[in-house]
């Protein structure tokens, strides 16, 4: 009996998490191909999600929470802007800026004996 009930949690998953979410997913591949990434309306959606990043990010660095509080601001800052420095570094490249500043933030939260 315990069978069925696996299989029909897999089914309730796949049918009202999965599948919902999927059909807009395709959609969106269909229909962006016909969008011009430099037209105004792509360019503002951009300005958006970048001033949204930063705002994380800023956040993030001036009023944390979990385990970066235990971290100071210089640390915090430090490994934002050796973020960037990495990122430049590597031709733009976003996975060479999160592992450097994650690199800084281990590094330093170890050498100031916090974890």
């Amino acid at each position: 009996m315990s069978g069925l009930n696996e299989w029909t949690a897999a089914l309730i998953v796949i049918f009202v998490g999965f599948l919902p979410n999927e059909v807009w997913r395709v959609l969106g591949v269909l229909f962006g191909r016909r969008i011009d990434e430099d037209s105004l309306g792509m360019r503002w959606v951009k300005a958006v999600a970048t001033a949204l990043l930063a705002a994380v990010v800023a956040r993030l660095v001036l009023v944390p929470s979990g385990a970066l509080v235990a971290l100071p601001l210089w640390l915090r800052a430090g490994a934002v802007a050796g973020g960037i420095v990495g990122f430049l570094a590597v031709r733009r490249s976003v996975l060479a800026g999160v592992l450097a500043a994650e690199a800084i933030l281990v590094v330093g939260a170890w050498w100031l004996g916090v974890a």
